[in-house]
C-alpha cells in the first residue's frame, strides 16, 4: 500500500520493501480475479474491465508516493485504488451497488474514489483522469503542500486531446504531476502499433519538455525505481514527468470478451513474464524468502476477499431519497 515502502531515494528496495509490493500485487490479482468469478455469475450489474497482468504497474508506482498524494484512474482502475490503500470491502460494496461502498453505491466498478486515501477517481471516460490530476497539482503546488498527483492512463488516451492539453499545462506552469501510461498493448481491441505515431508514448515527452521515462511493466522493481525517479523529481518543484509502463493485460478488454485480435501464443508469452512470479523469484533467490512464506501472502489475500464479499453482501441499497445526495457541493461563502 501507498506509504509503506519507505526506501531512500537510490538505495535498492528491502526485503520487506519487497515483500510489501509482493503482498499489494497478489491483493490486487485476487481482486480481480474474484471479479472475474462475481461478473459471470451474474453477482451484480455491468462488466468488469480487469488489471490482472498489470498488478506491477499499481503497486510499483503508489509505493513511490506518499499516503497524501493523490491518484486519477481510469476505468481499469481496481489495482490503482487497492494500490493507494482504498479498502477492498468498501470496493466490493461499490460493485455491488451497496450504500456500503466508497461511492455509496452510486459509482460501480468505473467510478471508485476515497479522498480519503487520495484516491481522487476512477473514470469511465478515456483520459479524463489527466486534466483533473492537473488541478490537483496546481492546488498542491498553490499551497505548497509538496503533494505529487499521478494520473493513470492507457496507450489509447495518449491519442486524444486531453492527454496533449493535460501534459502541456502541467509543462508550462511546471506541475508536480507524473502522466502514468500503463502500455498494456491494446486500446480496446486496437493494437498500440496501428494508433501511435511513435515508437514509444514516453517519446512524446519531448514535446513538452519534460523527462519521458520506460519501465518494464511486467517487473515491479523496475517500476517502483523509476516511479521513484519520477516522483522526486516532480515533488522537487522541477515540474512533470511521463512515465510509460510497458506491460499486458491477460483478459479482454472486459470480462467476456474474447479478445480475438490477439494470438495465443502472444498471451502466454507475456504470461510467462509474470510480473507476481518474477517477483517471488525475486525474493527467493535474493532474500532466501520460502515458498510457504509467499503461499501464506497468496492466502492472506484470498481472507481479504472473502471478507471483502461477505461485507458487500451484507450491505443495502442506497434508498430512493439518496437520488440527488452527493450531487451538489455544500455552498461556501
Amino acid at each position: 500500500m501507498s506509504g509503506e515502502t519507505r526506501a531512500a531515494a537510490g538505495a535498492p528496495p528491502s526485503r520487506d520493501d519487497v515483500l510489501r509490493l509482493y503482498a499489494t500485487m497478489a491483493l490486487i490479482r485476487a481482486f480481480d480475479q474474484r471479479v472475474a468469478t462475481l461478473v459471470l455469475k451474474g453477482a451484480f450489474s455491468g462488466v468488469g474491465h480487469l488489471c490482472v497482468g498489470q498488478e506491477a504497474v499499481a503497486a510499483g508506482v503508489c509505493a513511490a508516493l506518499r499516503d497524501d498524494d493523490y491518484v486519477t484512474s481510469t476505468h481499469r482502475g481496481h489495482g490503482h485504488c487497492l494500490a493507494k490503500g482504498v479498502d477492498p470491502g468498501e470496493m466490493m460494496a461499490e460493485l455491488f451497488g451497496k450504500a456500503t461502498g466508497t461511492c455509496h453505491g452510486k459509482g460501480g466498478s468505473m467510478h471508485i474514489a476515497d479522498f480519503r486515501r487520495g484516491m481522487l477517481g476512477a473514470n469511465g471516460i478515456v483520459g479524463a483522469g489527466l486534466p483533473i490530476a492537473c488541478g490537483a497539482a496546481l492546488t498542491a503546488k498553490l499551497t505548497d503542500s509538496g503533494r505529487v498527483t499521478v494520473a493513470f492512463f492507457g496507450d489509447g488516451a495518449s491519442n486524444i486531446g486531453a492527454f496533449h492539453e493535460s501534459l502541456n499545462l502541467a509543462a508550462v506552469w511546471k506541475l508536480p504531476v507524473v502522466f502514468v501510461c500503463e502500455n498494456n498493448r491494446y486500446g480496446e481491441a486496437t493494437p498500440v502499433e496501428y494508433a501511435l505515431s511513435a515508437e514509444h508514448v514516453a517519446d512524446r515527452a519531448a514535446s513538452y519538455r519534460m523527462p519521458g521515462l520506460i519501465a518494464d511493466g511486467q517487473d515491479v522493481l523496475d517500476v517502483y525505481g523509476k516511479a521513484r525517479e519520477a516522483v522526486a523529481h516532480a515533488r522537487s518543484g522541477a515540474g512533470p514527468v511521463l512515465l510509460e509502463c510497458e506491460t499486458y493485460r491477460y483478459f479482454g478488454h472486459f470480462v467476456g470478451d474474447p479478445a480475438r485480435y490477439r494470438s495465443a501464443e502472444e498471451v502466454e508469452w507475456y504470461r510467462a513474464r509474470d510480473c507476481i512470479i518474477r517477483c517471488a523469484e525475486y525474493l527467493r533467490e535474493r532474500h532466501g524468502v520460502a515458498v510457504k512464506q509467499l503461499d501464506e501472502i497468496g492466502a492472506e489475500a484470498e481472507r481479504r476477499l472473502d471478507a471483502a464479499v461477505a461485507f458487500a453482501e451484507s450491505g443495502t441499497a442506497p434508498g430512493l431519497a439518496a437520488i440527488l445526495e452527493d450531487v451538489y457541493g455544500e455552498a461556501r461563502a
